[in-house]
C-alpha cells in the first residue's frame, strides 16, 4: 500500500461529459491550473455519456412534449421549452469555438443535423400539439416548425411510421429542421483527447473511496487504483464529482451541509436497436410522442434515428426500469448505502408519494420482448421482431430533496448541489444533461470562483458569444449564432440522406 501524495489545482471525479466541458472550460480560462481527472472506468464516456446509454437528442425542447405545458386556462407554458433552448444554444456556440480553434476536429463524428418531430393521437392530443405549434411558432428560437394533421403530408415526412397504419384516430405532428444528433461519447472522447494534450493528468482505473475536508480548507481523496489496490491521497482547493449515478455518494462522505436530506431514486432504461438496414433506410428523424399517463418524463417513447460509429442506426425506448444500482456498473446495495440519518424521512417521503411510480418502473422491468414490440408497433404498425434487439440503457439517479412542495420530492432534471465556500460541487440529476453541460458548467463556474468570473468574463464571451444575454430579446443574435454554428459543425446545406 503506497500513500502517494499528489497536490493540484482542481480535481474532477469522473471522465463523463460534465467533467470533460468544466475540464475545457478551465483550460481555456486559467491555462497554467493543474487539473486531475479520476475515473473507475477504463475509458472516459463509458456510463452516461456514452452514446447507447442516452438518447443523444441535442435536447432543445423542439420535440419533447413535456417541456410545453399545458396551464388550467387551456393555455400552453413554453418558459421551459424556451429556458433549455437557449441554453442548449450555449453548447453549440462552445463546441464551435472548439472546432475554429482547432482544439477538436471533424464535428461530424459528434453532431448531424437530424429533423426533430413531435407525435400525436387522438383529439384532444391533436388539440394539444396544435396550441403548443401556435405557441412557438413566432418564437425565433423555434423558427422554421410546421404543423400537419394531413395523413399525406405525413407519410412522406415518416414513411415508416405512417406505413400500414390501421388506426382512425386523429393524428397530428410538429417537424422542425433544425434539429440535431449528438454522440455525446464520442464528444466526450474527443473532449479528454484534447484535455490530454493540454497535460491534464486523467487517471483511469481509479477510484474515489472517500473525501474529507483538510484544516488548511482543501480537499484530501483517497484514490485506490483499481488494478493494482494502491492507495493514493490526492489534494485539491476545488473538488467537481461529476460521476453521473456515483456523485450521490462521493457528495455526501464529502459532509457537507448541503448535501444532506438529499437522496437518490435510481431509473434504469432499455432501448430497442433495430438490426434490419432496409428498415433503417426508411426513417430520418427523432419521432417524440407523450409519455403515458404515470411514466416519469424520461421515458416518453421515441423513435430515433441515430449516427453512432459513422453508422446510422435506429432506436426505440426507452422503457424505463428499476434497479437498486446507481451506475450501470454499479452495486446492489448503492440505493441502501445512500439512505443515512440526515435524508432518511426524506427518502420515506419520496417512497410512499411515488408507489404509483415504483409500480409503473416494476412493470416495465417485467415486459416481455412481445409486450415492447407491442408498444413499438404503436410507432411503427409492421415492425417485425426479428428486426429488433434489446440494448440496455444507462442509470439515472433522479434527486430526491425536500423542497417547497414537501418533503421527499422526486426532481427530474440536472442539479448542481455546491458547498457555500464553493470548494466542492456535485452534480445530480439527469435529462437534458448533457445537452445542457456547457450552461450547467458556466453556472457552477459563477457559483465555486465569484472571485475569477469578472476577469475571466472576457475570455467567456470570446467562446460564447451569446453569454450572460437573452436570445429571446435579441432575435438577430438568434438567426446570427444559428447560421455560424450550423456553418461550423457542419449542420447548414447538407443533403439530407434520402430514403431507401
Amino acid at each position: 500500500m503506497s500513500n502517494r501524495q499528489t497536490t493540484t489545482d482542481v480535481i474532477l471525479i469522473g471522465a463523463g461529459i460534465m467533467s470533460a466541458t468544466l475540464g475545457t472550460l478551465l483550460k481555456e480560462l486559467v491555462p497554467d491550473w493543474k487539473i486531475t481527472v479520476l475515473e473507475k472506468l477504463a475509458n472516459a464516456g463509458e456510463e452516461s455519456s456514452n452514446e447507447w446509454n442516452n438518447a443523444g437528442t441535442g435536447h432543445s425542447a423542439l420535440c419533447e412534449l413535456n417541456y410545453t405545458v399545458e396551464k388550467p386556462d387551456g393555455s400552453i407554458d413554453i418558459s421551459k421549452a424556451v429556458k433549455i433552448n437557449e441554453q442548449f444554444q450555449l453548447s453549440r456556440q462552445f463546441w464551435s469555438y472548439l472546432v475554429n480553434s482547432n482544439l477538436i476536429r471533424n464535428p461530424q463524428d459528434f453532431i448531424m443535423p437530424l429533423p426533430h418531430l413531435s407525435l400525436v393521437e387522438g383529439e384532444e392530443n391533436v388539440t394539444f400539439l396544435k396550441k403548443r405549434f401556435e405557441a412557438l411558432l413566432n418564437n425565433p428560437l423555434f423558427q422554421g416548425m410546421e404543423f400537419s394533421d394531413d395523413p399525406r403530408k405525413l407519410m412522406e415526412w415518416i414513411p415508416l411510421i405512417m406505413k400500414d397504419r390501421k388506426s382512425n384516430e386523429p393524428i397530428a405532428a410538429t417537424k422542425i429542421d433544425s434539429g440535431t444528433d449528438v454522440n455525446f461519447g464520442a464528444l466526450t472522447r474527443m473532449l479528454f483527447d484534447h484535455l490530454k494534450n493540454k497535460n491534464v493528468d486523467i487517471k483511469f482505473k481509479h477510484n474515489v473511496d472517500d473525501i474529507k475536508r483538510t484544516s488548511d480548507g482543501s480537499w484530501e481523496l483517497k484514490v485506490r487504483n483499481v488494478d493494482s489496490g494502491t492507495v493514493e491521497r490526492h489534494t485539491a482547493k476545488f473538488v467537481f464529482i461529476g460521476g453521473g449515478g456515483g456523485s450521490l455518494p462521493l457528495l455526501q462522505k464529502s459532509n457537507i451541509p448541503e448535501g444532506k436530506h438529499i437522496g437518490g431514486f435510481p431509473v434504469s432504461g432499455l432501448f430497442m436497436v433495430c438490426n434490419n438496414p432496409d428498415v433503417v433506410a426508411q426513417h430520418h428523424a427523432k419521432v417524440y410522442g407523450k409519455a403515458k399517463v404515470g411514466a416519469p418524463p424520461m421515458s416518453v417513447p421515441h423513435l430515433d434515428t441515430r449516427f453512432i460509429d459513422n453508422k446510422k442506426s435506429l432506436l426505440f425506448g426507452p422503457f424505463a426500469g428499476f434497479s437498486p444500482k446507481f451506475l450501470k456498473t454499479g452495486s446492489m446495495f448503492d440505493l441502501l448505502g445512500s439512505v443515512k440519518p440526515n435524508n432518511v424521512l426524506t427518502m420515506l417521503a419520496a417512497g410512499a408519494k411515488n408507489v404509483p411510480l415504483t409500480k409503473y418502473l416494476i412493470q416495465e422491468v417485467m415486459l416481455s420482448k412481445e409486450k415492447r414490440m407491442e408498444e413499438l408497433r404503436e410507432f411503427i404498425p409492421n415492425a417485425k421482431s426479428e428486426d429488433w434487439d434489446i440494448v440496455v440503457a444507462g442509470q439515472r439517479v433522479q434527486v430526491i430533496k425536500d423542497t417547497a412542495r414537501g418533503k421527499g420530492t422526486l426532481q427530474f432534471g440536472t442539479e448542481v448541489i455546491s458547498a457555500a465556500d464553493g470548494s466542492i460541487a456535485a452534480l445530480l440529476g439527469a435529462s437534458p444533461g448533457a445537452s445542457t453541460a456547457v450552461f450547467v458548467m458556466l453556472e457552477l463556474i459563477k457559483k465555486c470562483f465569484p472571485q475569477h468570473i469578472k476577469a475571466w468574463e472576457p475570455k467567456i464571451k470570446e467562446m460564447i458569444p451569446s453569454y450572460g444575454v437573452s436570445l429571446l430579446e435579441n432575435p438577430d443574435l438568434i438567426h446570427e449564432i444559428h447560421t455560424s454554428t450550423a456553418q461550423t459543425l457542419g449542420l447548414a446545406g447538407k443533403k439530407q440522406y434520402a430514403y431507401a
